[in-house]
């Protein structure tokens, strides 16, 4: 079975308050997940939405993750594997950012078979529009 997570983060200010949300079609039926946390960053809720939307779905589906995020999309497709053999540095020596989070998504990577898709952001794209609202309003309900 094909599954395909679109996710998406907002921030309002860098660190800030921030929201993530998924939305995704099982067996027919859509189902939309979200939540916010007081201070953050984007990138941290980009990630989140990444982590959450793959563990609400079932050990083994193969998944397209359709994010706005370039950090999360290129980390995951072009960098991830260099900061492990680097024991979690970048090119630059530097640490990476948000390790916790990394560790966090590529262990439920690991649970299926995962492609990753970017997209632009608020381009008129239904999913990424529709979990840019859910995000937005996780923060709001704060």
């Amino acid at each position: 079975m094909q599954i395909t997570l679109f996710t998406d983060g907002a921030c309002r200010g860098n660190p800030g308050p921030g929201g993530w949300a998924a939305l995704y079609t099982l067996a027919g039926k859509p189902y939309e997940i979200s939540g916010a946390e007081r201070d953050t960053t984007n990138n941290r809720m980009e990630l989140t939405a990444a982590i959450r939307g793959l563990a609400a779905l079932p050990p083994d589906a193969e998944v397209v993750v359709v994010s706005d995020s370039e950090y999360v999309v290129k980390g995951m497709r072009e960098w991830v594997q260099g900061w492990i053999r680097r024991g979690w540095r970048k090119a630059d020596k530097k640490p990476v950012m948000n390790k916790e989070l990394w560790i966090a998504l590529l262990a439920e990577v690991e649970k299926r078979r995962v492609n990753w898709r970017w997209i632009e952001g608020h381009a008129g794209h239904p999913e990424n529009e529709r979990c840019d609202q859910l995000a937005n309003e996780a923060i709001d309900a704060l």
